[in-house]
């Protein structure tokens, strides 16, 4: 018997894992909750008009349809606790318990969890109110990191070079409600230089199964430079992740966060997903955690996986990680994300899309939609992060050099894109 998988989320990341479910060879067909253009054009996946949020309208589906397995792509259904939900009505939903989504839910907890089981991550102190926050700044070195403790899609993150900078950006967040309720209380930690990376694993509560090391680039413009976005590119793997640096993320990072959360009596089930900073030292720390796959680490990171996805996520909800192995393809992916001009601020939606239905003269290249749409059958701009142009090769150079060409296959009026992703890897 094949499985029948239900994907939920509309962006990149689940095109991406749809696209590489679909390929299983245990998987009869794959759904998206609600998908978008590039799901509906992928053989043996089929949209269904079902919001991301509308939980028990996605049971009731699960149930009609015979779903064998749920894969949950974003963040705020995990947190509000879908996959609790999916388990009382007996359906087989992949991610973590809303308890256990506190990992990412909010980062006050997260940091106070590190620290309860001493994972390596920075200096932090949290607050609520303005005047003790500023007197707390008064007193620290710069540059440093403020974020907002709950979800913020990926931006509640600010660093402040200077004082000044700080001082706007609390009163921002706790007053101003720069992120509304995600704002409410705050975490100020000691800014971490080194190489960052993305290191993600599918975890059973107790073991687990390393996915394939990546880097993305947050910043929106070239040199790492500009404001903080979800994501504008990202590789796999990632060079600075030597033999030994893997090593001591599974020992000091992987490993007692695993422990820890069945200490908390909240097993963590899902993708576990740890943004690492890499002093000059090699020693790893934690920058934050996700209770989801990045996004857009997932593209590339799908582009090179050649096991079977819904077999491990049925393994590890069913507790059975032990053994499993998993296999990769060794040569490099690279993924340029296309955004509308203006993000993450302001942006335009609905410019038409060009390019996307002619075939591409290169081969190992593929294209995940995030912010797309249909519009009198044409396909258009409906977010900030709209594509992401993925290219597979035997070196970051190449993979680099591919992807960029297939970026030139596709335009609109106001698209925008860096032009150096995959440049930390290079130098």
């Amino acid at each position: 018997m094949k499985n029948k998988v239900l994907v939920i989320g509309s962006g990149g990341r689940e095109h991406a894992l749809a696209w590489r479910l679909s390929l299983s060879s245990t998987v009869e067909k794959v759904f998206v909750a609600p998908g978008n253009p590039g799901t509906a054009s992928e053989e043996n996946v089929e949209n269904v008009a079902v919001a991301a949020n509308d939980y028990p309208a996605l049971t009731r589906f699960c149930q009609e349809a015979g779903i064998d397995l749920v894969v949950v792509g974003p963040e705020q259904p995990l947190c509000d606790g879908l996959v609790d939900l999916m388990k009382q009505a007996r359906i087989n939903c992949f991610g973590p318990s809303a308890k256990a989504a506190k990992l990412e839910a909010s980062k006050v907890y997260s940091k106070m969890f590190l620290e309860k089981y001493a994972i390596p991550t920075a200096a932090y102190a949290n607050f609520t109110e303005i005047e003790p926050a500023l007197i707390y700044l008064s007193k620290q070195k710069y540059p440093l990191v403020i974020k907002a403790d709950g979800l913020a899609a990926g931006k509640g993150v600010v660093i402040a070079a200077n004082e000044e900078l700080a001082i706007s950006t609390v009163n921002d967040m706790l007053a101003g409600n720069a992120f509304g309720e995600a704002g409410h209380r705050i975490v100020i930690e000691e800014f971490l230089e080194g190489e960052e990376a993305s290191f993600i694993v599918i975890a059973d509560g107790e073991n687990f199964v390393p996915m394939a090391t990546s880097q993305d680039h947050k910043a929106r413009d070239n040199g790492d430079k500009g404001p903080n976005t979800g994501g504008m590119g990202a590789y796999t793997p990632a060079p600075c992740v030597t033999k030994e640096i893997y090593e001591k993320i599974i020992e000091l990072i992987i490993k007692p966060t695993l422990k820890g959360m069945r200490a908390e009596s909240c097993p963590f089930v899902g993708f576990l997903y740890a943004g690492i900073m890499i002093d000059k030292f090699g020693n790893p720390k934690v920058l934050e955690f996700n209770v989801r796959f990045g996004d857009p680490e997932t593209q590339p990171i799908m582009m090179r996986l050649q096991s079977n996805l819904d077999e491990l996520c049925l393994a590890a909800i069913r507790g059975q990680l032990n053994g499993q192995k998993i296999s990769w393809d060794t040569r490099t992916a690279l993924g340029v994300v296309l955004v509308e001009s203006g993000y993450p601020n302001a942006y335009k939606t609905g410019n038409k899309i060009t390019g996307l239905d002619v075939p591409s003269v290169f081969t190992n290249t593929k294209i995940f939609h995030a912010g797309t749409a249909m519009k009198d059958n044409k396909i258009v701009t409906n977010g900030g992060r709209v594509l992401c142009v993925c290219a597979m090769s035997n070196s970051l150079k190449k993979a680099q050099n591919l992807a960029y060409k297939r970026v030139e296959e596709v335009s609109w009026e106001s698209q925008y894109y860096r032009t150096d992703i995959g440049f930390k890897g290079l130098i």
